[in-house]
């Protein structure tokens, strides 16, 4: 990465509760799934096998003692000469998104879709999973986060209830508050094909299968919208949350949202696990912010081999800035607790640093998914869910250590360098077989970032970038490696490439 700025870190100190969407665009999110991220005793070889599909013990509390492993990702206050900015306080990620906390069903051990440890298989809005902790944890949560000016996205479940059973077996009465047949879809199972071409039957269908159904909502019902409401509104102000991710929101009809999203009174980022621009990008119109599902797939397609293809991700960088309303409002990631982790796909490190780099520092709200910084390599669910104390919350890990360097760089731009930055939206100004590089932030001095699919074997050349929005003469720092390099004519920049490192 290019850029003109001082490599500082210093973000500002922001008011927390219920934050809107401009509060949210500066910042970076870090994903936990509770279970598996800390247990409150502060072991790191309690046995958990993410193939079991169980509870492993990770709590709330087991959280609030590790938040110095997430905030100190890259946790440096470098002093700079000018007083003001000084001031500020220095922190890299600055709010977590954790698993829902709603109660959940109760499962056997020897189910074959496992235990409820993930937390979308709810019973009871108004009460909380006790295997993560009580009332009085989750407050602590939220006010050791907020004392730390970091912010509390919670994962909130509207499309479904859960049950371990037959679908003509529901107990409705088990379910709160929705506790009648009359709150829901009467029974069909939805089918893969049906995402392709029957978005009635994405809407009113259930999800899951004959281990463990998911009770299907219909949330067109005046009653269930109201309960819903006047439940998220309730929910915010309990526990002091400041956004909210919504799952499955593909499979509730879109009118939901807008009063959802009012109830709630902050940020929302929405869940539609599709890789089409067309597919995703409506619902902006419904959700301030989606995830980048589309990038996270041409990313993994890009970084995931040598002949990678860089033609697609182009693409779509450019389709999703010209199709979507706001690019910068939408969640960006590269791994998740749905998918398979990018070390399954390509163990080379280099190719995670430069699939990670573009999605930290292009367009949109960074996310990292717990286990991402220690190289973490599951496969599909349930293998991609393992515990982090096993690592022993290694801070010298290589990616530890680098997507620190993106939030520092990420963090000095925002609240130094150039505002613009969160709302500007990047441009490809380069692409060929092995090679993209964008731009993004004020026209005068924005950040260039060059990502290569070669791999850490890959050769030493000298690669010319034209269109950089720099003046010729233009004293650059091209961060990771940490050297000086100067514009050329018409701001052109010579990037020294090897062994597939991003610059």
């Amino acid at each position: 990465m290019l850029s003109a700025y001082l490599f500082l870190l210093l973000a500002p100190t922001l008011s927390v509760f219920a934050a809107s969407s401009d509060d949210w665009r500066s910042r970076s999110i870090y994903q936990v799934m509770v279970d598996r991220f800390a247990q409150a005793s502060g072991s790191t070889t309690a046995p958990c096998n993410a193939d079991n599909q169980v509870y492993c013990g990770g709590t709330w509390q087991g959280l609030i003692n590790n938040l110095d492993y997430i905030q100190n990702m890259g946790f440096t206050a470098v002093l700079d000469q000018r007083p003001r900015e000084t001031e500020r306080i220095a922190k890299v990620i600055e709010q977590i998104w954790i698993s829902p906390v709603t109660q959940q069903i109760n499962v056997s051990s020897s189910n074959p879709d496992g235990e409820s440890y993930h937390g979308y298989w709810q019973s009871d809005l108004y009460a909380l999973n006790h295997a993560f902790g009580s009332q009085s944890d989750l407050k602590a949560l939220a006010s050791a986060l907020h004392k730390r000016d970091m912010y509390l996205m919670v994962d909130v479940v509207v499309n479904h209830f859960g049950w371990a059973g037959s679908p003509s077996e529901v107990d409705y009465s088990a379910y709160n508050p929705f506790n009648d047949s009359s709150y829901f879809h009467d029974f069909c199972q939805i089918t893969a094909d049906d995402y392709n071409d029957n978005q009635t039957a994405v809407e009113m269908c259930w999800m899951g299968d004959t281990n463990v159904e998911l009770s299907d909502l219909n949330t067109t019902s005046p009653s269930v919208i109201s309960a819903y409401n006047s439940w998220i509104t309730s929910l915010i102000s309990t526990y002091s949350i400041d956004g909210l991710r919504i799952d499955t929101v593909h499979n509730v009809q879109p009118s939901f949202f807008p009063a959802f999203v009012s109830a709630a009174g902050t940020y929302a980022v929405g869940e539609i696990f599709d890789s089409r621009p067309t597919t995703v990008c409506p619902y902006q119109s419904y959700v301030p912010g989606v995830l980048n599902y589309p990038l996270y797939y041409s990313l993994t397609s890009a970084f995931g081999s040598t002949s990678g293809d860089m033609g697609a991700l182009a693409d779509t960088v450019t389709t999703m800035r010209s199709t979507c309303n706001d690019t910068t409002l939408m969640g960006s990631f590269l791994e998740n607790h749905d998918n398979p982790r990018f070390p399954s796909v390509t163990p080379d490190v280099a190719a995670a640093q430069n699939a990670i780099g573009l999605a930290m520092l292009g367009d949109g709200i960074p996310i990292v998914y717990e286990g991402q910084e220690q190289h973490y390599s599951g496969g599909t669910v349930p293998a991609n869910r393992e515990a982090v104390w096993l690592s022993g919350y290694d801070t010298d890990a290589v990616l530890y250590g680098y997507i620190a360097k993106l939030n520092r760089l990420r963090n000095h731009i925002v609240s130094v360098a150039d505002e613009a930055y969160v709302t500007d939206q990047a441009q490809v100004v380069y692409q060929d077989n092995t090679t993209i590089a964008l731009r993004k932030g004020s026209a005068s001095s924005p950040l260039v970032g060059v990502w290569s699919n070669e791999g850490s074997q890959g050769a030493r050349y000298n690669q010319s970038i034209t269109g950089t929005g720099h003046a010729a003469g233009a004293a650059l720092v091209e961060v990771v490696g940490c050297r000086n390099v100067t514009a050329g004519r018409n701001g052109t920049l010579v990037v020294a490439m090897g062994e597939g490192a991003p610059k």
